[in-house]
């Protein structure tokens, strides 16, 4: 699936709930499904920077398509993580890096966010992107 074919799916999804309290139990949900990072990787050197609770992001490459793993020490945190981990992993660097990001504003969660957490959002966001940025330089 495309990256804008995995945002239309988070779109609908979230279009479903009638309310914040049940999209927040949604988040919930998904980071409980969060492809968890390994223990080895939970060093400083991959917690993203700017986020109130303590994100790791771990990435690597398989077949030319990064992988994501992550974990948070925050519910609603691990479960923005899960949202951004779902649409940027097993994507080519080069898609990640021209991505869009206007689904997180179409679902409303940055406006639904405290400021703190809608400042991780945009660590989150810009971190995975550094990844890809990183990886494609490899590959070029």
């Amino acid at each position: 699936m495309s990256i804008e074919d995995i945002q239309n799916e988070i779109i609908d999804e979230f279009s479903m709930f009638e309310d914040w309290e049940e999209r927040y139990q949604y988040m919930i949900d998904l980071g409980k499904d969060l492809p968890l990072i390994d223990d080895q990787y939970k060093t400083d050197s991959n917690i993203i920077k700017g986020c109130q609770s303590k994100v790791w992001v771990h990435a690597e490459m398989e077949d030319d398509k990064i992988v994501f793993t992550a974990d948070s020490d925050a519910i609603i945190t691990k479960g923005i993580i899960a949202i951004l981990i779902r649409t940027f992993s097993n994507q080519h660097p080069k898609d990640i890096i021209n991505a869009e990001t206007d689904f997180i504003d179409k679902i409303g969660l940055k406006e639904h966010l405290s400021p703190t957490r809608a400042n991780g959002l945009v660590s989150m966001v810009k971190q995975l992107k550094m990844y890809a940025i990183a990886y494609q330089t490899q590959l070029n």
